[in-house]
């Protein structure tokens, strides 16, 4: 929030339930701060998205930090109530009622000449979906950021629904967002619907929301992606046979889980995720080293839930292909978790590949190698989903135990 120069008045940026997009709110300076304005995307002419708000003294406007599907984060400037002369006025109804001009970027991480054609951007729905709740939290609800496919240059076949990409979000007390997001755009010009899953435990939905996840980590995320694929299963915007998962760090724990302690997915991509929750309590660098006594339980005492809640203690229940990323030199989920998963999945005669990214740490950096893991994945996803298919320009690799070709 911040406040509008010399007028009293307060300037919040929220997201209302159920959208997508930031809306700002004009509270009156005065008295019970009411609510005199509302300013969105379609509205008001600002970001998709936006934070981080500031005024300028001399005459008002607003600055701010914006994003949308199509552009990375900026920093825009609003004059929607400065160019009405308000500074250092009060705000009349009339004045806030007039259409205001649109915010103006200022500065991008994106170079000003790497425009993408709309044609190739999907725009993402927040979705809310029933799910279960076997731990008890009270709290029967979550929400993701649906993107349907999106390509102008091709069109799907007539009654054929798209296979689904869920993605689970690193943190876990974190949340995914609705700005550009190329690892995203990547599947959905591919074919691909996603859903960006704010499990129970992400921020932005209340403290309830955020608090369902203490001591249940492993348990009510997975609850949540599954659930996420399933309600667009049921709504006729997944084919039900082609879902597939993906995570990076804590969303490769989730995602291991799920494909360990569920029957709902067909194939799976952990980056550098955790799979043996015991082992990270040991290994794992001194700032996180307790983190995990809020998110399951105290360590050592409660060992046995840590190790319950482990991918790698469950293999008995995996049977689907799996893709393993992971960079060399990780000290927040060391490499040898990647290689105890990978030798159970040899042993186990499941589709698999391990992928050891030299130099690499938590969360890839190296241009090539997050191209590389992007098409990775997708070459895994088009030699285990059935029926196949052949993504063109993307290089091919060994997967352990696969199928002969037909």
């Amino acid at each position: 929030y911040s406040f509008a120069a010399g007028t009293g008045a307060v300037l919040a940026s929220v997201r209302l339930p159920g959208e997508a997009t930031s809306t700002l709110v004009v509270l009156d300076g005065e008295g019970a701060h009411a609510e005199v304005a509302r300013y969105s995307a379609g509205e008001g002419g600002l970001p998709f998205t936006f934070s981080g708000l500031a005024t300028r003294e001399s005459d008002g406007s607003l600055f701010l930090l914006g994003a949308s599907p199509a552009l990375p984060g900026g920093v825009y400037e609003w004059k929607g109530l400065a160019e009405k002369g308000l500074a250092g006025k009060r705000l009349s109804a009339e004045a806030l009622a007039a259409p205001p001009s649109p915010a103006v970027l200022l500065a991008s991480s994106m170079k000003a000449d790497a425009v993408i054609d709309p044609a190739f951007i999907s725009t993402p729905q927040l979705l809310t979906f029933s799910t279960t709740d076997e731990a008890g939290t009270g709290v029967g609800e979550a929400f993701g950021y649906y993107y349907p496919p999106a390509n102008g240059a091709f069109e799907a076949p007539a009654g054929e629904l798209p296979p689904l990409l869920v993605k689970a979000h690193g943190g876990p007390t974190a949340c995914t967002g609705s700005s550009f997001n190329p690892g995203i755009q990547f599947w959905t010009s591919r074919g691909f619907a996603v859903m960006d899953v704010d499990y129970r435990g992400s921020t932005g939905y209340g403290r309830a929301y955020r608090e369902a996840l203490k001591g249940n980590w492993g348990v009510v995320d997975i609850e949540d992606v599954c659930a996420a694929a399933k309600s667009l299963a049921d709504r006729g915007l997944a084919d039900p046979a082609r879902l597939c998962i993906d995570g990076g760090s804590a969303g490769g724990f989730t995602t291991l889980g799920a494909l360990a302690f569920r029957d709902v997915f067909a194939a799976g991509c952990s980056l550098y995720g955790v799979a043996d929750c015991s082992a990270l309590a040991a290994d794992t660098h001194k700032f996180e080293s307790r983190y995990l006594d809020g998110l399951i339980g105290r360590y050592p005492e409660e060992k046995a839930k840590y190790d319950s809640r482990s991918a790698i203690y469950s293999t008995d229940t995996l049977s689907c292909p799996v893709l393993l990323l992971q960079g060399d030199e990780d000290k927040i989920v060391p490499p040898n978790q990647a290689e105890t998963m990978h030798k159970v999945l040899l042993e186990k005669k499941i589709p698999t590949a391990l992928k050891m990214y030299k130099g690499e740490q938590h969360g890839f950096r190296q241009a090539e190698n997050i191209q590389d893991a992007l098409n990775s994945e997708l070459y895994f996803f088009s030699r285990v989903l059935k029926p196949r298919f052949e993504p063109p320009g993307v290089p091919a690799f060994a997967i352990d135990n696969a199928a002969a070709d037909a």
